[in-house]
């Protein structure tokens, strides 16, 4: 009981240290989050070795609770993927900063001038698994729009997040802005993410990274607002228009090129009379190594297909397997999104413009793609930077979270003396 009351006083503390911080940070100049973004990446850069030694600790952590090979590839840690979190932060000092912006103006007849003007959210909460960058990704982008944070993230990556965490409080300090602009909760104690969902009035929004078990209990349990995506069910369909070639590349590259990010495409759908097609790109994800779950037709064309169960079509493997089933055509293709997708990214490949409009349109994903990757789903992709999750939802924010996702808006009215009559 002892311990549950520190939890929760070190939670409402950082809470209340949180608040004064992101009024301190609403009115911030753009160069000063600039300078604290840079010294940040500087920070990072001059300490890989210091970040590289906690990641080991963190791996070997992981290896000890058995963490899945997928898993353990977004805990770890090197120095391309240190140098490209830097150039992160960098990235986003470069954006234009949301907050100020008038998004819209208009004068009323009797005088009255009224702007639309972004201003930030406030605090926000972020949780989240084993993905160390993303201490760096929500705090810049947080910092940027000028909220403070409180991370939490997961135990696989304490060390890792910690050494990260370290080099952007660096930047705080040297731009002259508050260290409790950015957060991190330095226990592994899941008490401390109960806590975060009741701080209703400390905490504006909650955004929840991980596995479906971490975001159904943020989404079940939390008094606070969210931003979420449950799983990344994301799909890539083979029209009967497409080119072979294209439909080759983009299908290995949307499960293989990394298995366990939300954009990874789970399940490939094939237009029926596309067989020959199907057989070029089946054969080529088996021998990248994927396993291939089919339906029947699917299991003829090649005997290394298993078979899929019902289960297959709504599953997030995160890891090098993939469902495939043959459609009836577009309509079909689009039929079975709505039935098993989980609302993130879905792609159509063919050169039938009017065939690719028709799955753009009719799609009701977050993000609808024509002859690209799925793997482009990400919010340094889309030139956002860096993005701190995809939204699902369809209130406030949509696709990746950015900076403007990450502010509100205000009215300012000015007038000249008018009254109401």
């Amino acid at each position: 009981m002892a311990e549950e009351q520190s939890i929760a006083q070190m939670m409402q503390d950082m809470g209340k240290r949180a608040k004064v911080a992101a009024a301190e940070l609403a009115l911030a100049s753009t160069d000063a989050k600039n300078k604290a973004l840079l010294e940040a990446a500087g920070a990072l850069k001059k300490n890989v070795r210091t970040i590289l030694e906690a990641n080991e600790k963190d791996l070997d952590y992981g290896r000890e609770k058995g963490l899945s090979d997928a898993m353990m590839d977004r805990l770890a840690l090197d120095r391309s993927r240190i140098i490209a979190i830097a150039k992160g932060l960098e990235a986003i000092a470069e954006l234009p900063d949301p907050v100020g912006d008038t998004i819209a103006e208009w004068d009323r007849p009797n005088g009255l001038n009224i702007a639309r003007v972004r201003v930030p959210l406030g605090v926000i909460g972020v949780i989240y698994e084993s993905r160390p960058n993303v201490t760096a990704d929500a705090g810049a982008l947080c910092l940027k729009a000028g909220n403070a944070v409180i991370l939490r993230g997961g135990s696989d990556s304490l060390h890792s997040s910690s050494a990260i965490h370290a080099c952007l409080l660096e930047g705080l300090r040297t731009a002259g802005l508050p260290e409790d602009a950015i957060q991190l909760v330095a226990t592994r104690d899941r008490a401390a993410v109960g806590e975060m969902l009741t701080m209703t009035g400390m905490i504006d929004i909650i955004v929840p990274r991980g596995g479906r078990s971490l975001v159904e209990r943020v989404q079940s349990e939390s008094r606070v607002p969210v931003f979420a995506h449950l799983e990344g069910i994301c799909h890539v369909y083979i029209d009967g228009a497409a080119d072979p070639q294209k439909a080759l590349d983009i299908a290995v590259n949307a499960k293989m090129r990394r298995t366990g990010i939300c954009g990874a495409a789970e399940t490939l759908l094939v237009d029926e009379s596309a067989e020959a097609i199907a057989i070029f790109v089946i054969g080529a994800l088996l021998d990248a190594g994927c396993e291939v779950r089919g339906d029947d037709a699917m299991m003829a064309l090649d005997d290394r297909v298993k078979p899929a169960s019902d289960d297959d079509w709504k599953t997030e493997y995160l890891d090098a397997v993939i469902s495939a089933r043959f459609v009836s055509g577009v309509e079909g293709a689009i039929s079975h999104v709505a039935e098993n997708s989980s609302g993130h990214t879905e792609s159509i490949i063919t050169e039938d413009t009017e065939t690719a409009e028709t799955f753009l349109r009719k799609v009701d994903s977050a993000i609808v793609m024509h002859n690209a990757s799925t793997q482009f789903a990400d919010g340094g992709e889309f030139g956002m930077g860096a993005e701190i999750g995809i939204a699902t939802g369809r209130i406030h924010a949509r696709g990746p979270v950015g900076l403007e996702q990450l502010t509100s808006f205000k009215y300012q009215v000015r007038g000249t003396g008018q009254t109401r009559p």
